[in-house]
């Protein structure tokens, strides 16, 4: 069961396949990115490099750069991007965040 989310789906909207982070997601065609992950439950975007605290979208029009993931090895702002069939996005900087205990 998907968990309670303030970002309404919209029913009518075509949905496309993309994956994130291994889960394949049916997105509506043409949304933002951000706002459609978010719809769709997930909560966490990204894991900070140093700490590992968790980040996801805060203001949503690319200014705040929580919303990163990485799509075809290019780290991005989720928010400044718009959802297409066969999107494959994952979190950034897992390297990082994995030598981030030595």
């Amino acid at each position: 069961m998907k968990p309670v989310s303030p970002f309404l789906e919209m029913d009518e909207t075509p949905r496309v396949e993309v994956v994130f982070d291994g889960a394949r997601l049916s997105l509506p065609d043409g949304a933002n990115l951000a706002a459609a992950l978010l719809a769709a439950g997930v909560d966490v975007f990204r894991n900070t490099p140093v700490s590992g605290a968790p980040r996801a979208p805060f203001c949503m029009m690319g200014a705040c750069f929580d919303c990163l993931v990485e799509i075809d090895g290019v780290v991005r702002q989720a928010c400044m991007v718009d959802v297409s069939d066969g999107l494959v996005v994952g979190k950034p900087h897992r390297a990082e965040a994995q030598h981030a205990d030595l």
